[in-house]
């Protein structure tokens, strides 16, 4: 009888795993997902459009006290989240300027939108894009920028045929971060946007909820997910980037 029940204890084995996933599966907030990988999209447009003038000063500035400007650039890095959040939320609500002129545009307030979301979001991930862009920019060998100034072109054509191209590497990894970055926020997106399904809430806040109601399966799959994405994300950069350095020699 032993060498009949192997199998069909298999079977049943096979039968609870698949369902159990399936269950898993079921229990992830698909809403939730698409809401992040949206806000992670439009913030990392929005930082590779603001981010490259803003590393491109500076890389070349010869301010005085553009310390002070990099420092500032910087401070999401150290500040806490629900601290730099808090002061969005501030910025954003109805009694401040952006404000009142949002609510006078649109009829609503920015806090607890999707729109302040992207705001707050550009704020926290702005260094993780800068800073990449900047230290590709600054690594383009002078001399072809002193080049391309002697034979008479223009410092924003220089720009566009000369230091952008040999700086994708900088501009891929500070996007691939920026997203990544943006995917992960919890204490910012809780502050500014709340927990409004469809609208602010994001996969961390959702994991956060599934842990707080004790329902660590439905966590774990989201988690997982998520782990799953941030290291495909990150693998493909360093990919590209190890394909570039191979090109370049």
């Amino acid at each position: 009888m032993g060498e009949f029940e192997s199998p069909l204890w298999e079977d049943l084995s096979f039968t609870y795993i698949g369902s159990r996933q399936v269950k898993e599966l079921n229990s992830i907030d698909w809403q939730a997902f698409a809401l992040t990988i949206r806000l992670a999209a439009v913030v990392a447009v929005i930082l590779l459009t603001v981010g490259i003038p803003i590393a491109y000063w500076l890389s070349f500035s010869r301010w005085r006290w553009k310390f002070l400007a990099e420092a500032l650039v910087a401070l999401p890095i150290v500040l806490p989240p629900t601290v730099l959040g808090f002061y969005v939320l501030i910025a954003l609500g109805p009694r401040s300027p952006v404000g009142r002129w949002w609510q006078t545009l649109t009829g609503h307030t920015l806090a607890f939108t999707f729109e302040g979301l992207v705001i707050g979001s550009i704020i926290y991930s702005l260094p993780f894009a800068v800073q990449p862009f900047a230290a590709s920019f600054a690594s383009v060998d002078k001399k072809l920028v002193a080049a391309s100034a002697t034979l008479g072109a223009s410092r924003l054509r220089t720009f566009f045929r000369v230091i952008l191209p040999l700086s994708i590497s900088g501009l891929v990894t500070g996007v691939a971060l920026s997203f990544a970055h943006t995917m992960g926020e919890f204490g910012v997106v809780l502050m500014v946007g709340g927990n409004i399904p469809g609208v602010t809430r994001t996969v961390s806040i959702d994991i956060y909820d599934k842990v707080q109601a004790f329902n660590f399966a439905a966590a774990n799959a989201t988690a997982l997910l998520l782990l799953l994405i941030s290291f495909v994300v990150l693998s493909a950069v360093y990919a590209w980037n190890r394909r570039m350095m191979w090109l370049c020699k």
